[in-house]
């Protein structure tokens, strides 16, 4: 087995650790760069957080398109705590190692939430298919049991993707450097580590989820198009408001998440420029978990009246309500 060493023999190195790269050597900077990313990643913590909260708490959000949504915002809470508590504690500490073993399992989980939140956007695109184009027969459809199945399937699916990709990854010792140039276990960066007869299999790997991404990109397409199609058959302005505002938050996260997988896709891997691997990387690691919940909020009024709901009990104790109580008697 050979990894393409000059002399045409076996040159394994054997990696315990990799080095990830820092944005700065000045520590100063480096704390600052901790700061920065523990508020973006407590905003997103929160910001899902709050959304599942008030989708379990509020009766009216119990319905199969929020039950989706939740399960989106787990998967958003797991996918950016994959990589930045990391860089976090690299920042704060000044040590940019990451162990051999920590490595593939940051590549498993980002593989794993990515691949599970494609198949969950199908599955909710599919929701809104029946929602607006069958509505007669949404509640016949979209059973609670079918839509358990379907999220279920969306999860066991990003497992299977995730074990097949990390396994083939780390099946073979790394030739060349351990240095990543990345503040985490970049996918691409690894790869170019990592021996040629795994990178072969690898890129054969991606070529056929590649052609299934596109299958599920027709599906979204396709649905869409019936969902735009009837929206603006329908008579009533608010009726035409009422079904976009519940269909469009899903759209627009999908197409932030595709956009931000085809810069990472062709992005150039960059062993020189950090500011360049920081933006791209930030692109899909950052980007979605963080701007999902606010274009929920945003675009959901249902979500919207529920975190007022929660927000006001959080702000209001019940001393004052039980004040008004008295007023009243």
């Amino acid at each position: 087995m050979n990894c393409g060493t000059k002399t045409g023999m076996e040159n394994f190195t054997i990696f315990t650790e990799f080095l990830l790269m820092q944005y700065s050597t000045i520590q100063e900077l480096q704390v600052l760069h901790a700061v920065l990313f523990l508020l973006i990643y407590m905003a997103a913590l929160m910001g899902n957080f709050l959304t599942i909260t008030a989708i379990v708490i509020d009766p009216h959000l119990h319905s199969p398109l929020y039950f989706f949504l939740s399960n989106l915002s787990l998967l958003d809470i797991g996918y950016i705590s994959v990589t930045l508590p990391k860089f976090i504690v690299n920042s704060l500490t000044h040590n940019p190692t990451i162990s051999l073993h920590g490595c593939a399992v940051q590549i498993f989980f980002l593989i794993f939430f990515a691949g599970t939140e494609i198949a969950l956007l199908v599955a909710m695109s599919y929701d809104r298919f029946v929602a607006i184009c069958q509505p007669l027969h949404y509640g016949v459809i979209m059973t609670p049991a079918r839509c358990i199945c379907m999220a279920t399937s969306s999860w066991l699916s990003g497992i299977f993707y995730s074990a097949l990709h990390t396994g083939n990854m780390f099946r073979l010792p790394f030739s060349g450097s351990n240095v990543i140039h990345q503040y985490f276990c970049d996918i691409p960066h690894v790869l170019k580590v990592s021996c040629s007869e795994v990178r072969d299999i690898e890129y054969i790997l991606l070529a056929t989820s590649s052609t299934l991404i596109l299958f599920c990109f027709g599906f979204l397409i396709i649905s869409y198009t019936y969902i735009f199609s009837t929206v603006l058959k329908m008579p009533s302005v608010e009726g035409r408001y009422k079904a976009l505002s519940t269909c469009s938050p899903q759209l627009i996260i999908f197409i932030l998440f595709a956009l931000s997988g085809i810069v990472t896709v062709l992005g150039p891997l960059s062993d020189t420029s950090p500011i360049q691997n920081l933006l791209i990387s930030m692109t899909y690691s950052i980007l979605p978990p963080f701007m999902n919940p606010i274009i929920y909020s945003l675009r959901n009024t249902k979500i919207k009246t529920a975190l007022l709901k929660i927000i006001k009990i959080m702000f209001f104790p019940k001393k004052e309500v039980s004040g008004f109580k008295n007023i009243k008697l």
